[in-house]
């Protein structure tokens, strides 16, 4: 499989940088997410909590507690929000953490250019907390393609990389990528390479597809596993409300306006001047300067 770089590329700089989620309990996710997982809360309301790593101000989550939820069901939205930490040492700590306050992890896995540890929220939500390994031992083939894999991650080495001062995701802690859960893998590649411009990076054929910006290895990953063609999300279901694209600057949010336009892709812009549209999966997108 040759890496698919579309016509129309967002710029290198443009990548994943907020995940906002419908949830049941305010008080209860806010706790999950700075208590368990490492998020600090940056401001915290009756009906929204906003979350982002130590010292920053840009926020990573935001939660917002709506009224008369429905039943989960198998629909497209979040599979997990992944937030890349900075260093190996952080994510011994991360892992030490986790381990010791019997936190809801579900898995740990080396990827080739990445080792991830998986948990899960109170209310099904997937979370990935990661850190990428050094550019020159990812397999990168010469059509730009970056193949992953799945493997056991080495614990023993992460925790060795630890210094035991868990504070929480420190100060540069990124959302890496969104893994969404879609309901058609080709109208997914169609929308994200024509539509938005990032380029096919990994092809696991009718079963996910990993998009990215630049040279990365993914800034969005999608799958079919729960099923083909599942619904949309209603307003009220738990879950993914919107993930955001943060741009470099207003120059390029202009560009992917002016894009949409000469497609004829629908799209709203806010008072701000930030972009909002739906991919293929009636999965809504903010596009706004970082």
């Amino acid at each position: 499989m040759a890496a698919i770089i579309p016509q129309f590329q967002l710029s290198e700089k443009t990548h994943t940088g907020t995940v906002a989620l419908k949830v049941a309990n305010l008080v209860k996710q806010t706790e999950f997410y700075s208590r368990v997982v490492g998020l600090n809360v940056l401001s915290q309301g009756h009906m929204k909590s906003v979350l982002g790593a130590n010292n920053d101000k840009k926020p990573l989550l935001i939660l917002r507690e709506i009224e008369n939820p429905l039943p989960l069901t198998r629909k497209t939205g979040l599979y997990h929000v992944a937030f890349h930490l900075p260093t190996r040492k952080d994510l011994g700590n991360a892992l030490i953490k986790y381990m010791t306050s019997k936190a809801p992890v579900i898995g740990a896995s080396d990827h080739g250019y990445s080792e991830a540890i998986y948990l899960t929220d109170p209310e099904g939500n997937g979370i990935e907390v990661y850190h990428d390994k050094p550019r020159d031992v990812w397999d990168v083939q010469p059509d730009g393609e970056i193949p992953a894999i799945t493997i056991e991650m080495d614990a023993e080495g992460v925790v060795g990389a630890a210094d035991r001062n868990w504070q929480g995701f420190p100060s540069g802690t990124t959302v890496g990528h969104v893994h969404l859960k879609v309901a058609d893998l080709d109208k997914t590649q169609d929308f994200y390479i024509d539509v938005l411009g990032l380029s096919l990076k990994t092809d696991f054929g009718q079963q996910a597809k990993f998009f990215a910006t630049g040279d990365y290895h993914h800034h969005i990953g999608s799958n079919i596993w729960n099923g083909h063609n599942i619904p949309g999300m209603a307003e009220n279901d738990l879950g993914l409300d919107y993930y955001t694209f943060f741009a470099p600057d207003k120059e390029e949010v202009s560009r992917i306006e002016e894009h949409l336009n000469v497609i004829e892709y629908a799209f709203d812009k806010d008072s701000t001047g930030n972009l909002w549209l739906m991919d293929s999966n009636e999965i809504k997108i903010q596009i706004q300067v970082e």
